[in-house]
């Protein structure tokens, strides 16, 4: 947290303005937002670009705090966002050293394509299953153990040459925070044993709108929260310099699991809710976008550099009703986020409906997941330049069985970098891993994305 004295020393910053932060007033939606621009640095040279504007405010700022208290502050945010009915600031980490995929997703130059993976950590290697067996704890228990989720985030990292690390753990831990049980029996997948039944119970069994909060987040999903806090710490203790990812679940795809109670049947629940119970489903999804938006800022500030979002039942919803439901609460998070985190890539995944990635593109996301299903040659054409694209390799071709082989691997990744582009891209898979990919062919990808990209790029700027 900043001292008061960084919260003084940038009110009176307001007088001459800056870029660093932005003053709104404080209301869950959207709202007008008053900017404030600064033009001259303390050299007297005046700033060329945005970015090279926030760096100067920042320099302002660090100046104005050491002349205040006679030293030297260690500055550690690299945005900061005022609210002025409540004096909040949101910080954000500084940049790691390894920031290729953070300038991959803010439309800079790189030289290589970063990759990194959906579900990188867990099942397909063989140290996570020593370690659950070790501990003889279950994936949910271990969610509840901070020095579990870490060692589970870390290992990817140790093994693979890997642009991030991503925070091992669940898309339901929301429903959790919000008293939905959550199981995992085993062969069928996450399971809510006792979804909600009536339209009723989304007054009756859940807390009100009004109690989601940064307080309720902080009490409800503190294990996660200091989960972010010690892979933080962990990796800077073994010399690790890649970003790590937070994530969530989008609000549709919370609703999905907590009407539906599962992936495997009752397939049709989310939107018969939608339409059958409107109301209530529109009260729903307005909690769960508050929800979160809460949770993402809340591992920002633990020390999560980019983040995911994952409409993982992206499947499971029509085109009208997913404009209907589904589009406003993106944006209304997407909003909210870069006034709060500017300078915190946010990636989005809608798996199963990628009518809608033009539409996501518009709302204000650094980066379209595509899954496997889009055309590649239509990709770029889809997003246009208002965003970069992450995916959409094809797992099974690491799954060691047939004709799959390192050098099948490479072939077929160079493919993917030729047809998307090596800039503006995250090369990342169209859906996540399953468990049975081998380890060897997961290491050839990544290998081959970063080998290969450096060919294209270096034969692009000849």
């Amino acid at each position: 947290k900043l001292s008061n004295l960084v919260l003084t020393s940038l009110l009176s910053l307001c007088a001459v303005g800056s870029e660093a932060f932005v003053v709104r007033p404080s209301s869950f939606s959207p709202t007008r937002q008053l900017k404030l621009h600064l033009t001259t640095g303390p050299s007297g040279k005046a700033a060329s670009s945005s970015e090279e504007d926030l760096q100067l405010t920042r320099q302002i700022v660090l100046q104005h705090v050491e002349k205040e208290q006679g030293g030297v502050l260690e500055e550690d945010t690299s945005a900061v966002i005022l609210d002025d009915a409540d004096d909040r600031v949101y910080s954000s980490p500084k940049l790691p050293e390894n920031d290729l995929m953070i300038r991959a997703a803010l439309e800079n130059t790189v030289e290589r394509t970063p990759v990194w993976l959906f579900r990188q950590a867990g099942r397909h290697l063989p140290e996570y299953h020593e370690h659950k067996k070790k501990t003889g704890r279950s994936f949910l228990d271990m969610l509840k153990h901070p020095e579990d989720v870490a060692e589970c985030t870390l290992q990817p990292l140790r093994r693979y040459n890997l642009d991030a690390a991503i925070l091992f753990s669940d898309i339901l831990v929301l429903a959790e925070a919000l008293n939905i049980d959550v199981t995992m029996p085993g062969g069928v997948g996450i399971l809510v044993p006792n979804p909600l039944t009536s339209p009723d119970q989304v007054y009756s069994r859940l807390p009100s709108i009004e109690e989601i909060n940064e307080a309720f987040v902080q009490d409800k999903l503190k294990n996660v929260l200091d989960s972010v806090k010690l892979i933080r710490k962990n990796m800077a203790e073994e010399g690790m310099k890649q970003p790590l990812i937070g994530f969530s679940a989008a609000p549709y795809t919370l609703l999905f699991y907590m009407c539906g109670g599962s992936s495997k049947k009752n397939n049709e629940i989310g939107m018969k809710w939608l339409n059958e119970h409107t109301e209530e489903s529109q009260h729903l999804m307005d909690i769960l976008t508050k929800l979160v938006i809460e949770y993402m800022s809340a591992q920002v500030e633990a020390g999560a550099h980019m983040l995911q979002l994952f409409e993982a039942m992206g499947m499971m919803i029509d085109e009208e009703n997913f404009n209907k439901f589904a589009k406003p609460c993106l944006k209304q998070i997407a909003t909210t986020l870069k006034e709060r985190f500017p300078n915190v890539p946010l990636m989005v995944f809608a798996r199963g409906a990628s009518f809608a990635n033009e539409e996501l593109s518009k709302l204000g996301f650094d980066v379209v997941t595509i899954d496997g299903t889009v055309p590649r040659d239509t990709a770029r054409a889809t997003v246009g330049d208002r965003c970069a694209l992450q995916g959409n390799y094809d797992p099974s071709y690491l799954i060691q069985e047939g004709e799959n082989t390192p050098e099948t691997v490479r072939s077929s990744a160079k493919e993917m970098l030729q047809a998307l582009g090596s800039q503006r891209l995250i090369a990342n898979l169209g859906e996540g891993l399953g468990g049975k990919e081998s380890p060897e062919l997961v290491d050839a990808f990544i290998n081959a994305i970063h080998e290969e990209s450096e060919k294209l790029i270096g034969a692009e700027s000849a």
